[in-house]
């Protein structure tokens, strides 16, 4: 063979190599063509737009979606599946709450993360069981599962053999475990915990009836115009607030003391207002009879010129006047069809009632606009009624079946949906013993669905109004620095059950409390002793009251 024809061979051979590899790339090249293709990349650009539009990403550009390796396509399959998991759990038919929407997706996220206990837990300090548990978790506690553990436990068992004696057979038994970590007291922790005692969300430790309440994230802003300060109030009454000599010294107090915040009642107890507003014009004319502020913007610059904050004080479900000119909207007893009091004859209207929602929160706008930098709402519950004894026995005019709990949350949500334009902070009143007990005290006040929809929480911790042996404490009027220290203690700590809770504000006791038996005189000494109580668990804010507007302080 000459060179000539080996050349020839070879470039024929090369040929036909070529024509092999062609036509096999065009065979893969038109298999990828086919009709599913198109059908994919469709759907993955199209979810993979709506992916990026939720987390508030621009829209894919044409070069991106010109990207065609086999990594990136298992990646984007990847997404449209978790995408459409997603899209079974979220309604889109009102695109106005396309914001609300995104939240509640990483809500469920986050959600997962954390487990709540079902019932009181006892921990431990290892896998074992002693008498003494290493710490006791109330029920709602939020904690983290860090790690399980299945211990064999083996016991003797006596087992009766086929000759009719007794042998002595060891048995294991399966003891599973879960190590937790949770904060308590302002702190970290950890230990075992037996399995099966936690639950997935906190609805699930709470009654039924209370499936609506709404524990997912809340954004707590902070104003530009309305900075936060560390609010160290009194209470100051209308009547105090219309006398020229008491605010002379009501402000004179502010210098030469820590106070800088005035807390003014706007709606009072029996409704009134604090100037003519027309707020009640519209909702009860009866409301403006008094109005003892005749220029709230001159009252309000004096106070502004005195660097004092101002928070409005809005009686909410507490209002006689109301009812009077609405007794519709009472709440009656079903037996007599009359209007239902307590041991004080002051008829309550029913929180069910949106048009009262209204009202009020129109009432804390037109404070808002006068110059208020928070409004705080008071009587934000259902009235007394023998811890729920006489509910069956009550008419709250209940239109939508809703539990106390999630129309006393829905009330401050609406609240600060309608307040949040105006820059003005909310806050709510609460009883002191909400932080300590699991339940709502029949009064429609839970203290995380509280405190997650307000700006503040401002749990009433006199003193005086805890009961003979509360915290260990034969009278806790007399040991005010223990009373406030351990009700404080158990606000904090259910604070740490959600994600975005409200910070906490105390009401302290600066009256003496002639009715309780075994009381000491509140003065200087006993105010600072609640404060040092606040201060040494990291709180700085409180508010003093004294329903006469008389402050003995430093």
């Amino acid at each position: 063979m000459n060179q000539n024809s080996f050349i020839k061979k070879i470039l024929f051979s090369i040929f036909c190599y070529l024509v092999v590899i062609t036509a096999t790339v065009d065979m893969t090249k038109n298999i990828s063509l086919g009709s599913e293709k198109p059908e994919i990349t469709t759907k993955t650009e199209n979810v993979v737009k709506e992916l990026n539009m939720l987390e508030g990403k621009e829209e894919v550009t044409e070069e991106k979606k010109e990207v065609a390796n086999p990594v990136t396509e298992v990646k984007n399959e990847e997404k449209i599946a978790k995408v459409e998991e997603k899209n079974t759990e979220v309604t889109t038919e009102n695109k106005g709450v396309e914001s609300v929407t995104e939240e509640k997706i990483e809500n469920k996220k986050v959600s997962n993360k954390y487990k709540y206990a079902n019932k009181s837990i006892r921990v431990f300090a290892d896998t074992k069981i002693t008498p003494k548990a290493e710490d006791n978790l109330k029920i709602s506690t939020r904690v983290e599962i860090l790690e399980k553990k299945t211990v064999d436990i083996i016991k003797n068992k006596t087992v009766k053999k086929a000759d009719g004696k007794n042998e002595v057979q060891k048995i294991v038994i399966k003891d599973n475990w879960e190590k937790i970590a949770y904060t308590k007291n302002g702190k970290k922790k950890t230990g075992w915990i037996k399995e099966n005692q936690l639950a997935g969300t906190m609805q699930e430790t709470l009654p039924k009836t209370w499936k609506n309440l709404d524990f997912s994230p809340v954004e707590k802003k902070e104003y530009p115009n309305n900075k936060r300060i560390h609010v160290k109030g009194i209470y100051v009454t209308s009547s105090s607030a219309s006398l020229n000599k008491k605010m002379d010294e009501l402000i004179a107090l502010t210098k030469r003391t820590k106070i800088n915040a005035f807390v003014i009642d706007v709606k009072e107890d029996d409704g009134t207002l604090l100037f003519k507003m027309e707020a009640g014009e519209k909702y009860n004319p009866l409301a403006n009879r008094r109005a003892p502020i005749k220029d709230i913007e001159k009252f309000m610059k004096r106070l502004k010129e005195n660097n004092i904050y101002t928070i409005a004080r809005i009686v909410s479900f507490k209002d006689p006047t109301y009812a009077k000119a609405n007794p519709d909207k009472a709440i009656i007893s079903k037996a007599t069809g009359k209007p239902f009091t307590n041991s004080d004859g002051v008829i309550w209207v029913s929180p069910h009632d949106r048009y009262l929602w209204e009202y009020n929160v129109a009432v804390a706008k037109e404070a808002a606009k006068a110059g208020f930098d928070e409004i705080q709402f008071d009587y934000v519950r259902f009235p007394a009624s023998n811890g729920g004894k006489l509910d069956k026995e009550l008419n709250y005019r209940n239109t939508k079946n809703e539990s106390k709990p999630e129309t006393i949350q829905k009330y401050l949500a609406y609240a600060r949906k309608e307040l949040e334009p105006l820059g003005v902070y909310i806050a709510a009143d609460v009883y002191g013993q909400v932080g300590s007990l699991p339940d709502d005290m029949a009064l429609g006040q839970h203290w995380e669905s509280v405190s997650n929809v307000v700006d503040y929480i401002c749990p009433m911790i006199y003193p005086s109004h805890y009961g003979r042996g509360v915290y260990g404490l034969p009278v806790p009027d007399a040991y005010p620095y223990k009373t406030v220290y351990h009700c404080t203690q158990d606000s904090i700590n259910r604070n740490a059950n959600i994600d975005t809770p409200a910070m906490i504000r105390p009401w302290i006791q600066a009256f003496t409390a002639k009715w309780v038996k075994g009381h000491i005189n509140y003065g200087p000494k006993e105010i600072e002793l609640q404060v040092q109580a606040l201060r040494d668990l990291g709180i700085e804010d409180y508010i003093l009251w004294s329903p006469t507007n008389k402050y003995r302080i430093k």
